[in-house]
């Protein structure tokens, strides 16, 4: 079946993500890539929990004293909720209404940009209030590699559903770009599922340690 092929809302497929053997393909490969992602990111987080305790001894900032569970909640809460909207956007885009898929990606969008904004205050405040930087000890460059490297990934996977969201405005939906929307929203899924790691890790276990 051509990807380009005209589909009325009765013989729209209940999976046109997969429909065609280049769904198929961009499916396959995108959980080759995420493979290597995963690996990746075991990596940071072995790194981060092997240094985290790693400071100077000049009174350099700890776990406990930076993080504030209220700011990391909000963030993660705006993150899972993103989330959600992504889930009903892919939702709607079985049922192929590209109009309300489009909005809630639109939702999606700005909820991750919000999460963006609080983790660049966040960087912000750590490094003028307590002085904590990238080269101020072992700890901070590991925790500002994993958790920036996963708002890199954030800042990623926006410029993808824009994209998608831009370059398909006029085009509405076939069975060629229906798979890059439902692989662009397992990426979301990733991004969000890191994050839950990183709350719990970095932020729950650094202010009780």
């Amino acid at each position: 079946m051509h990807a380009d092929e005209k589909f009325t809302d009765i013989t729209w497929p209940a999976a046109p993500e997969k429909a065609t053997l280049e769904g198929k393909n961009k499916f396959l490969g995108f959980w080759l890539f995420l493979g290597g992602e995963t690996v990746l990111f075991a990596s940071l987080f072995a790194t981060y929990l092997a240094l985290k305790d790693k400071v100077p001894n000049d009174g350099a900032a700890l776990a406990k004293d930076l993080f504030e569970l209220p700011l990391t909640f909000v963030a993660t809460m705006l993150l899972l909720t993103s989330s959600l909207t992504s889930v009903y956007a892919i939702f709607h885009m079985k049922n192929r209404d590209f109009s309300k898929m489009q909005s809630w990606l639109v939702v999606t969008v700005l909820l991750g940009f919000g999460f963006l904004g609080l983790e660049v205050y966040e960087f912000n405040h750590y490094v003028h209030e307590f002085h904590h930087t990238f080269t101020s000890s072992a700890f901070g460059s590991a925790f500002y590699t994993l958790v920036g490297f996963h708002g890199g990934h954030v800042a990623f996977g926006l410029m993808w559903f824009l994209s998608l969201m831009l370059r398909n405005a006029k085009r509405g939906l076939n069975l060629y770009n229906a798979p890059k929307f439902y692989i662009a929203s397992l990426y979301w899924h990733f991004i969000d599922v890191v994050w839950v790691f990183i709350f719990t890790v970095v932020y729950l276990m650094g202010m009780v340690g």
